[in-house]
């Protein structure tokens, strides 16, 4: 069959090169920041960042992407939430420091493996998040929020560490876009796998 000249000409582009700004599986990590028990209750859309803290996590080990956790204080303010707690490899570290700098041994790893980009979700916006977005922009790394997977107890607060944040040098995201982004293109095992993740129905909280 003939083809047409635009279809020629189509095929014979070249595609652009890929954004620097895009995330990758091979250079990019997740860090889950202290979803614990003790906090979920008080934090207006608890069962949200649970539910998009979960999807990023199976999103990551779709892609083969490590995964930290760590928990503040977690003789007083109990561990990692259990639907979250069953996806680790590894269980969450103990910090008693607010920031997760704390745990810079895991940060220096990653590094050596060629790990740039920190993607970032977890309690509170506003304290451990906030803090641990500082020090890793200070440490040099590239950070991404995904704003749907992260909360505090007041709104004010939440908005404001945002605002903080991205004005430091962070990234704002949001869950499904961080899946789709890791993907990069559909026709894949890991497309579908994400798609999957996509339709599942957000639980419904009231504020």
């Amino acid at each position: 069959m003939a083809v047409s000249p635009a279809d020629k000409e189509t095929e014979d582009q070249e595609a652009l090169p890929r954004s620097p700004e895009r995330m990758s599986p091979v250079d990019t990590a997740l860090l889950v920041v202290d979803v614990q028990e003790a906090f979920i209750p008080h934090e207006p859309f608890g069962e949200r960042i649970v539910w998009n803290c979960g999807r990023l996590m199976d999103g990551a080990k779709i892609f083969g992407i490590k995964t930290f956790a760590t928990e503040q204080s977690p003789e007083k303010l109990g561990s990692t939430v259990t639907l979250l707690a069953k996806r680790l490899e590894s269980p969450a570290a103990s910090k008693t420091a607010f920031s997760c700098g704390e745990c810079g041994e895991t940060f220096m790893e990653w590094r050596k493996t060629g790990i740039h980009r920190v993607l970032v979700c977890g309690i509170e916006t506003h304290v451990c998040v906030q803090q641990t977005v500082l020090d890793l922009l200070a440490a040099g790394f590239q950070v991404l929020i995904a704003v749907d997977a992260v909360g505090a107890r007041f709104t004010i607060d939440h908005k404001t560490a945002l605002r903080r944040m991205e004005a430091s040098g962070a990234l704002l995201t949001t869950t499904e876009s961080a899946l789709f982004e890791w993907c990069g293109r559909s026709g894949t095992a890991e497309f579908k796998q994400i798609s999957a993740l996509a339709k599942e129905k957000e639980p419904r909280e009231s504020a």
